[in-house]
């Protein structure tokens, strides 16, 4: 397993060769290729993504990128994956990082597709019917409700 300082070179890399958005694209094909197509259900979620809160590197700063946040009474610093899912075959279409502090609703628009035609999502999600109608019109919000793997099916 990699560790903190690994990962973020390597992400500062993906970052400074904008090669996130055409990898997920270049896998998206070749899955389609192989008859994998992603559906039109949606499910939105985020992850808080560890990362050192320490100076003590080179610049003697921390990564820009990043920010702490609080989640239930436990306080995070890092990053925030934000990620649009299939929910039929359960794989992603779609990513979006932030610092760990930018609320999960403000990405909503750029996880979805654009073919939805429901959208789950947890309480984070809730009330941004109008997000996914500006994006999708006519899409059910299902993201009043949690999640469940049989609420897909």
């Amino acid at each position: 397993m990699a560790d903190e300082t690994t990962v973020c070179k390597f992400r500062h890399l993906l970052e400074e060769h904008g090669l996130g958005g055409e990898i997920l694209q270049t896998v998206d094909l070749y899955l389609q290729s192989r008859g994998v197509r992603i559906t039109t259900g949606t499910i939105v979620d985020a992850t808080i993504i560890h990362a050192p809160s320490s100076t003590k590197n080179r610049e003697q700063k921390r990564d820009p990128a990043t920010h702490q946040t609080r989640k239930g009474k436990q306080w995070y610093f890092g990053m925030k994956a934000h990620v649009g899912v299939d929910r039929k075959t359960k794989m992603i279409h779609s990513v979006v990082a932030t610092a760990a502090n930018v609320a999960d609703s403000t990405v909503l628009g750029e996880l979805l597709h654009g073919e939805e035609t429901k959208v789950w999502g947890d309480q984070a999600y809730r009330g941004q019917t109008q997000v996914i109608q500006g994006v999708v019109p006519g899409a059910q919000d299902l993201t009043h409700k949690q999640y469940r793997y049989k609420d897909s099916l």
